[in-house]
């Protein structure tokens, strides 16, 4: 079963890999649609490389397939057109809210929040929210799902191993502090 609400993930929440591999995840869960585009793709990618050069653009590219392949109907065509008419305080994050409106989602998931302001989005019926108070939101509506989905990225993360206090200590560092708290309570099944 899969949920009609749609969110949009912008480039600044796939950038950091950790909070990357959770938002994907938790995008398998069925409790909302997740999409994004190639353009949204490029910017992390490109973002990344510029800032670490010790990555390769290859392995990159298949995070990026394999991102394309996990989450159905992830990605988002035709919204090009919509961005000329957007007003935001910086004009290349117009094609994340052009984006969204293509895909009638009602949220943009992003940590930029100052970039998305509220009264650019509400005509819209968009509103911007930092990954914390998504994932915050997601444990209070299905805590289930998000444990279950925060025990599968725990375990996959292999060099190095979490324990889950350990794995919950690094989602506080990644900003995510009321996920943190929330998780608290769940961690022997994470």
């Amino acid at each position: 079963m899969h949920s009609r609400f749609t969110v949009v993930y912008d480039a600044c929440v796939l950038y950091p890999a950790m909070l990357r591999d959770v938002l994907l995840q938790l995008a398998t869960t069925g409790l909302f649609r997740a999409r994004w585009t190639d353009q949204i793709h490029d910017e992390w990618i490109e973002n990344l490389l510029s800032n670490r050069s010790d990555l390769d653009r290859a392995k990159l590219e298949r995070t990026r397939d394999c991102m394309d392949r996990a989450v159905l109907d992830c990605l988002v065509t035709g919204y090009e057109g919509l961005a000329d008419g957007i007003a935001l305080p910086d004009p290349s994050d117009r094609h994340v809210v052009a984006t969204a409106i293509r895909c009638h989602a009602a949220l943009i998931v992003t940590a930029n929040i100052k970039d998305f302001p509220k009264e650019s989005l509400q005509p819209l019926g968009i509103k911007a929210e930092h990954p914390d108070n998504f994932i915050a939101d997601l444990i209070d509506i299905e805590p289930g799902r998000v444990v279950h989905a925060m025990n599968l990225v725990r375990h996959r993360l292999t060099k190095p191993k979490y324990s889950a206090a350990e794995f919950l200590t690094s989602l506080g560092s990644q900003g995510l502090f009321q996920t943190h708290g929330k998780l608290q309570q769940y961690a022997d099944s994470i």
